[in-house]
């Protein structure tokens, strides 16, 4: 599911263990989620977005493109 999780994790300069902490979750259950052995919930999703400033779709691989669109909706 998460393709580009490990990728973003090294690009950013994390460490599972930093991951697993900031998800408030043990070290091997991160480790899990890497290897797709374990789903995530969307609150956990948002937390990893936002840590690597990229989309929510782009982090579960439904885009190619990292940006975070602004889509305000209007009255």
């Amino acid at each position: 599911m998460l393709k580009r999780l490990k990728e973003l994790r090294i690009q950013g300069g994390y460490t599972q263990k930093s991951i697993s902490e900031l998800l408030k979750c043990n070290i091997r259950q991160y480790q899990k989620i890497e290897y797709g052995e374990l789903g995530v919930p969307l609150p956990k999703l948002i937390i990893l977005a936002d840590c690597f400033g990229v989309s929510l779709d782009y982090l579960v691989g439904r885009s190619s493109n990292p940006a975070i669109l602004d889509r305000t909706v209007s009255d």
